[in-house]
């Protein structure tokens, strides 16, 4: 059979198509060699469908680890839509293995938070459907599932409380009845984590029987309820033996309300294409090796440049070859002005070519004591003569703080071949314009630094150490002042100590009582709504 053929008749093998044995279908989804291609992809999704529900209807107390394991190994990324429908299908047939499916849920929601955040949200809003609709069985279905997913800690159990005050709002039989299960469920843990609401639940619940407006079953089922209360749910506990699967702290919590805007996200149920990620670096690896050869090649900077720009650079891959460039520069016994004159060249072709440049020298001098003495002075004279060509901007000068603590012996000898490559450019006398020009004071702030007098003077003896104390002339005209300039900032201190003094007090009580509100109003939101529903639950006229 040939290709085409295959493919049409994979298209085919839907629900209600061809039916093929599988040996067959084997044999064809291997002739199938494009992973990307419609057919493969719709046979992967069936055979992730497939696994999903095989996988949850087999699952039960004795097999539940074994399960997970398995469950786990799937594509539940791709496939958490198929996953929450088939686990909400499997549980509205057969109720009493809703605590195993919540214990199924509970330790997936640990692995893949967004597979249970969909299962909760789609549990949420098809609750809505159904009380809308008078649908007491799937009332009874879906309240039963939040009710062991609360217990499970997959699910916020304000959720369950503002269930109970929808449905004992205007009580009748069917309602109380749905209310009655769902507290057998839930009402365990609403009496460890809320009391205060779990007793409005049982006022409500006292009021609506004493009422006597429901039928003789409703109000006997209450009954047994408080009987059940009162016994502490010996016959309901919140987690069933052998299902306490997560650990307290590894529980992550969903926090939904009734009346929240929820998107169930219907187009997960469709076929979803795989997306097909490397993450060994292979065509990382493939573009350094390309670029090495294509340097190493080159007679002369404009050929090497012209065939860098034929490899059609992908976009985000620009610092790779800025990187490769300078590690090549890097690893030559003596500086070649070879590369030089290739990365000016393009960085002045592109700016997106000269930000990387300049990413890549915060990044080198950041890292610059990893390097041998030999490889650090390449790098230097590189960075040096696209700063001398103004390739770069002489923003990046920012990184440097020259002072004792900020600098290690690589760092320093950095800086020092650095500028002996830009005063051999420049000149000591252009060189010093430069710098002490207004644009570019705000640069190099970090290399003749003013802050105190130790840092000044550690820079100007740096500076004269290595034969350019010319570049130091106007801070240590500001060092000579300082005595001066402190005097004058203590005279207008102690003029205004007294006005700060007070100002400083009131922002004092300002900023401890705003940080005191803001602790106040952490979780306000949540708090304020349980608060508002046990309320409501303790009014009787509901």
């Amino acid at each position: 059979m040939s290709t085409a053929q295959t493919e049409t008749t994979l298209i085919n093998t839907r629900a209600g198509g061809v039916y093929i044995p599988p040996a067959r279908l084997r044999m064809m989804q291997q002739q199938i060699t494009d992973k990307n291609s419609a057919e493969y992809q719709r046979i992967t999704w069936e055979a992730l469908k497939k696994s999903i529900n095989g996988l949850i209807n087999k699952v039960n107390t004795s097999n539940i680890k074994n399960i997970i394991f398995e469950l786990i190994n799937e594509n539940l990324i791709r496939g958490r839509g198929l996953f929450a429908r088939s686990i909400m299908k499997a549980q509205a047939a057969s109720l009493p293995f809703t605590p195993v499916y919540a214990a199924l849920v509970s330790v997936v929601n640990t692995k893949f938070p967004q597979v249970g955040a969909l299962l909760c949200t789609r549990l949420v809003v098809q609750f809505r459907k159904a009380y809308r609709r008078n649908d007491k069985t799937a009332c009874l279905a879906t309240t039963t599932f939040i009710a062991h997913l609360c217990n499970q800690s997959v699910l916020d159990e304000l959720v369950a409380l503002q269930i109970l005050v929808l449905l004992l709002e205007r009580p009748t039989n069917d309602s109380v009845e749905i209310a009655v299960g769902f507290m057998r469920e839930v009402g365990a843990l609403l009496a460890e984590v809320n009391p205060k609401a779990n007793n409005s639940v049982y006022d409500r619940f006292r009021a609506i029987l004493h009422e006597g407006s429901i039928d003789k079953r409703v109000q006997y089922m209450i009954e047994v309820l408080f009987q059940l209360r009162k016994d502490k749910y010996k016959e309901n506990p919140m987690i069933p033996d052998g299902l306490d699967l997560v650990e307290e702290g590894e529980q992550c919590i969903h926090h939904l309300a009734l009346d929240d805007e929820l998107d169930v996200e219907e187009e997960l149920d469709a076929a979803q294409k795989i997306e097909i990620h490397d993450r060994t670096n292979t065509s990382i690896i493939h573009l350094r090796r390309t670029i090495y050869l294509t340097i190493k090649s080159s007679v002369d900077y404009e050929e090497c440049c012209h065939k860098l720009m034929k490899l059609n650079i992908k976009e985000g891959q620009e610092l790779e070859l800025a990187n490769m460039i300078i590690e090549c520069c890097s690893q030559e016994r003596t500086y070649e002005k070879f590369f030089g004159l290739v990365g000016e060249r393009l960085s002045k072709l592109n700016i997106v070519w000269a930000r990387s440049f300049e990413q890549c020298f915060v990044q080198y001098f950041t890292t610059i004591h990893r390097y041998e003495t030999n490889r650090l002075r390449q790098i230097s004279k590189f960075f040096g003569h696209l700063l001398a060509t103004d390739a770069i901007s002489w923003e990046v000068m920012k990184a440097i703080q020259l002072t004792e603590e900020d600098t290690t012996s690589s760092s320093r000898i950095f800086v020092k071949i650095l500028f002996e490559e830009l005063s051999s450019n420049f000149g000591i006398v252009k060189l010093r314009a430069r710098l002490q020009s207004e644009e570019m004071k705000p640069f190099v702030g970090g290399l003749f630094p003013t802050d105190n007098p130790k840092n000044m003077r550690f820079a100007i003896n740096y500076f004269t150490s290595i034969g350019l104390g010319a570049l130091t002339e106007e801070l240590r005209e500001h060092l000579k002042n300082a005595p001066k300039l402190l005097m004058t900032q203590k005279r207008k201190l102690s003029s205004s100590s007294s006005g700060s003094d007070e100002d400083d007090s009131s922002s004092s009580a300002s900023s401890s009582g705003s940080e005191t509100d803001s602790d106040a109003r952490r979780d306000v939101g949540r708090v304020a709504t349980i608060e508002i529903v046990t309320q409501r639950l303790a009014k009787g006229d509901l």
